[in-house]
C-alpha cells in the first residue's frame, strides 16, 4: 500500500488570532487534494482556536510537549493535555528547539515516546548543520537522533520523520532534490536495518527547510520523499499549492 502523502505547517511563533483564522479560513475554503494528510501547528496559544475552526479532516499539532504526564512544570503541556484539547499530533526534535534551547537527542526521545505513549501522533524531525554536511557527516548525524528515539520505542506506526537540514531553514537555501532524496534513501535503509521492513515501507520521511510552491512538485516527485513540513510559507496562500504538490 502506498505511503500517504503528509503535509505539516509549522507556524512557529507566528500570528494572532486574526491571523490564524485567516489561515483557517484560506484552507476550510480551499480545494485541498483528498489523497494528502494535512496538518498544522499554531502556537500553542491558538491550538484551541485552529482546532474548533478547522474543517473536518484537517488535524492539528502542538510544537512542542512535555516528557512526563503532569506536574510541576512551569510552562509544559503534557500529551494527555493536548489530546483533551482534541489536538492528535505533535512536533518533536525541531531544529530551532535542539539548537535555541539546548534539547539532546535524549530528552527528544523521551518527549516522543511521551507523546506516543499519550496517544499521539509525532512528527520528529531530524537534520544536520551546514558544518556537518560539509564535514560529510549528514547521515551520521540524522541516524544518531534517530537511534535515540529508536532506543525508547519500537512502535513507528505514528511517527511522520521529518528530515530538515539545519542550513535550509528559513535560509531560502534548499536541498537540491538530488540531496534530499539521497537522505531520505538513507534513513529509509535505516529503518529497514535498525527497526524493520515494515516501518521502512511504511514511515512516511518528508522534507523541511524553505519548501515553497517553486520547489514543491520537483521534490514530491522523488521516491522516498513523502511530503513536507512547511515553515514561513505555511502562513500563506501558497500552502494550498504545496498541499497539491502531487494533486
Amino acid at each position: 500500500m502506498p505511503r500517504q502523502f503528509f503535509v505539516g505547517g509549522n507556524f512557529k511563533m507566528n500570528g494572532t488570532i486574526k491571523s490564524t483564522q485567516d489561515i483557517i479560513k484560506n484552507l476550510n475554503d480551499a480545494k485541498l487534494d483528498p489523497k494528502t494528510e494535512v496538518v498544522i501547528a499554531p502556537p500553542a496559544i491558538y491550538l484551541l482556536t485552529a482546532r474548533e475552526a478547522l474543517r473536518k479532516g484537517i488535524e492539528v499539532a502542538a510544537q512542542n510537549v512535555f516528557d512526563k504526564p503532569n506536574g510541576a512544570f512551569t510552562g509544559e503541556i503534557s500529551a494527555e493535555q493536548l489530546k483533551d484539547s482534541g489536538v492528535t499530533w505533535t512536533l518533536t526534535g525541531h531544529s530551532e528547539r535542539r539548537v535555541i534551547l539546548a534539547e539532546g537527542d535524549e530528552f527528544i526521545a523521551r518527549k516522543t515516546k511521551a507523546a506516543l505513549d499519550g496517544g499521539l501522533s509525532v512528527i520528529l524531525c531530524i537534520g544536520e548543520t551546514l558544518e556537518q554536511r560539509e564535514d560529510n557527516k549528514t547521515i551520521e548525524i540524522v541516524t544518531k537522533q534517530l537511534k535515540a528515539v529508536a532506543e525508547q520505542t519500537k512502535d513507528w506506526s505514528k511517527v511522520v520523520v521529518a528530515y530538515e537540514p539545519v542550513w535550509a531553514i528559513g535560509t531560502g537555501k534548499v536541498a537540491s532534490t538530488e540531496q534530499a532524496q539521497e537522505v531520505h534513501a538513507e534513513i529509509r535503509k535505516w529503518l529497514a536495518s535498525t527497526i524493520s521492513k515494515e516501518a521502512s515501507d511504511n514511515t512516511r520521511v518528508i522534507y523541511g527547510g524553505s519548501v515553497s510552491e517553486k520547489n514543491c512538485r520537483d521534490l514530491a516527485q522523488q521516491a522516498d520523499i513523502d511530503g513536507f513540513l512547511v515553515g514561513g510559507a505555511s502562513l500563506k496562500p501558497a500552502f494550498v499549492d504545496i498541499i497539491n504538490a502531487r494533486a
